[in-house]
């Protein structure tokens, strides 16, 4: 296991200012270019009639201060586009009926664009809920000046968080559930155990109207693993989206809760000891998949070439489609995600930038239209105009945030910077048992 660099000197080449700021923009595109004007719903992928995605809407949210400070939109207009979009969210009916947008303050998963009314039965999903309302606080922070248009954002955004009823969606238990449908009731699963749940609970425990106890986050954490994987300790997940969704908007270096101080680490230490785990993970390459290596890892929730067995090169393989892939435990099934090897830039930038630039040369769309392909599976053969092996159709709404925002953070920190002055999630991380550092 070593931290050294490549010794091909071009894939150590750190890419430039001008490099990542080609790679941030093409990558925000999507939420300019897949957003409904008329209302601010962002669609969930690229695929023709896809509905929206309230994470998505809650991380195009969050890119507004890069476009702004970046000077893709200026402030006055970013700050008309922010605020239709907070007041047709609020406008959203709330109710127990199975075509609301939401309920308690949650919304649905996934909604019709145009309408705003929920689609396929999905479930009101507490957790990509939170990415919404991490959206609207991020802009409540930002647009701080003295005009009408900025003093709407902070009010709308206000009213969007606090009406949240984050004690229902415990179901009289001590940690939250994973969502609710108004069919039959909550759903049976728990945020309990390390993953992207550390956000949700922050976010709950700072509300000023409907607060969670304290216990329900030492009732999340209960089930934390603490593993030695491939000689390095670290908090356990297998996705690692799950180690870097919360530090899009929280900066966790040198702050410590309560089991982090137990075992002398932090978050931020954390999500960068599990970077390179996958990387490690992908150079012993236990099931034999093509083109895992030094360069060409990053396994994590994404589309996959679909659910279908096959025999490649004498062994029987089973492919899935969209599911969380995870190391070094699985699932594995040859499907590499270059998306999450971006985000974790401020984590581990020695592996990220080498990396990144292997997959500039795979030709999977660096510098075409929203960046990086999400997806791809070397052992998958297909036939294609690009490729001899599957690379994901579409692109996700999930994927282009931590993307644009996590390069943001790398270049200036500025969404970790803004949202130490949302005091919500000052107040959450408090609350949670985190000292130290900048709080």
């Amino acid at each position: 296991m070593s931290e050294l660099l490549s010794t091909d000197p071009e894939l150590n080449r750190m890419p430039t200012d001008e490099d990542l700021g080609r790679l941030q923009f093409t990558t925000l595109l999507y939420y300019l270019q897949c957003t409904n004007p008329d209302n601010g719903l962002v669609r969930d992928k690229t695929q023709p009639s896809a509905p929206a995605s309230i994470a998505a809407v809650g991380m195009a949210l969050a890119t507004i201060p890069v476009i702004v400070e970046r000077g893709v939109v200026i402030r006055e207009f970013a700050a008309k586009i922010t605020r239709r979009r907070l007041e047709f969210l609020m406008s959203c009916h709330q109710g127990p009926e199975p075509d609301a947008s939401g309920y308690k303050g949650f919304f649905y998963h996934f909604l019709d664009i145009e309408t705003g009314r929920r689609v396929w039965e999905c479930e009101l999903s507490t957790i990509d809920s939170a990415f919404l309302f991490a959206g609207a606080l991020t802009v409540a922070a930002y647009f701080d000046a003295d005009t009408d248009d900025e003093a709407k954002i902070r009010r709308l955004a206000r009213s969007l968080y606090e009406r949240v009823d984050w004690n229902w969606a415990r179901n009289n238990g001590a940690t939250l559930t994973h969502g609710w449908r108004p069919e039959n009731g909550f759903i049976p699963y728990r945020w309990r155990g390390y993953d992207e749940g550390l956000l949700l609970y922050i976010l709950g425990l700072g509300s000023p109207t409907h607060p969670l106890p304290p216990e329900s986050f030492t009732a999340y954490t209960e089930s934390y693993e603490w593993r030695n994987i491939f000689g390095r300790e670290l908090l356990y997940s297998g996705p690692l989206f799950t180690h870097q969704l919360s530090h899009m908007w929280i900066d966790f270096r040198e702050i410590r809760d309560v089991f982090m101080r137990e075992h002398n680490s932090d978050y931020f230490q954390n999500s960068r000891h599990a970077t390179f785990v996958q990387q490690e993970y992908a150079i012993r390459n236990p099931l034999d998949f093509k083109g895992y290596g030094e360069h060409c890892w990053g396994f994590t929730a994404s589309d996959g070439p679909g659910w279908t067995k096959r025999t490649v090169d004498g062994i029987d393989r089973e492919f899935y489609d969209y599911v969380a892939r995870g190391a070094p435990f699985g699932p594995d099934d040859g499907t590499v995600s270059p998306w999450v090897v971006v985000a974790s830039l401020p984590f581990a930038p020695e592996i990220v930038i080498p990396t990144v630039r292997n997959f500039a040369r795979m030709n999977l769309g660096m510098t075409r239209l929203y960046g990086f392909k999400p997806s791809f599976n070397q052992t998958y053969a297909t036939e294609g105009k690009d490729h001899d092996w599957w690379v994901s159709p579409y692109h996700f709404g999930i994927d282009q945030g931590p993307v644009v925002l996590m390069i943001e953070n790398y270049r200036t920190g500025l969404l970790w910077n803004i949202m130490r002055r949302c005091e919500p999630v000052v107040v959450g991380l408090k609350r949670a048992g985190f000292s130290g550092g900048w709080l």
